[in-house]
């Protein structure tokens, strides 16, 4: 599945865990956000829904990967013979976004819980590593009585 979404006056094609740089969008890392401007949904089997200008409902939710700034960008003007000169740079604020789900009702993702995703780790590691069992010092003999 896709979607065709609107955000900072451009127009991005996006897919399921798809990494995107956007303008900057407000949020911290690892923040989930809705994307709410989607102009079209695809599919594989069924045919896309477009919108009107936009899809009723729709959101596309994408989470906060980081915010950095993008590269250098130097304007110089010049007239010549005139003795006019100017330079001039700019550094756009980037959002980078993963798209962790595109929904046509609006409804959110199902996400695990990190209580959930935690547990399921330490099952899994209680099950590969062996059991080590102390020996007893005192029946080895090691003590010595005074």
């Amino acid at each position: 599945m896709f979607a065709v979404i609107r955000t900072g006056g451009k127009q991005y094609r996006v897919t399921e865990n798809a990494r995107i740089e956007v303008e900057r969008l407000p949020g911290d890392p690892g923040e989930t956000i809705a994307l709410g401007d989607v102009l079209m949904i695809g599919g594989d089997e069924d045919a896309p829904l477009v919108g009107a200008p936009l899809v009723d409902n729709a959101a596309v939710f994408a989470e906060v990967v980081e915010q950095k700034r993008g590269p250098k960008i130097l304007v110089f003007k010049k007239k010549r013979r005139k003795h006019y000169r100017r330079t001039r740079g700019h550094r756009q604020e980037l959002t980078v976004l993963r798209v962790t789900g595109i929904s046509p009702t609006g409804e959110a993702p199902l996400r695990k819980s990190a209580v959930e995703a935690d547990s399921g780790v330490a099952a899994e590691a209680a099950s590969i590593a062996p059991e080590y069992v102390a020996p007893d010092a005192t029946s080895a003999g090691d003590t010595k009585e005074v």
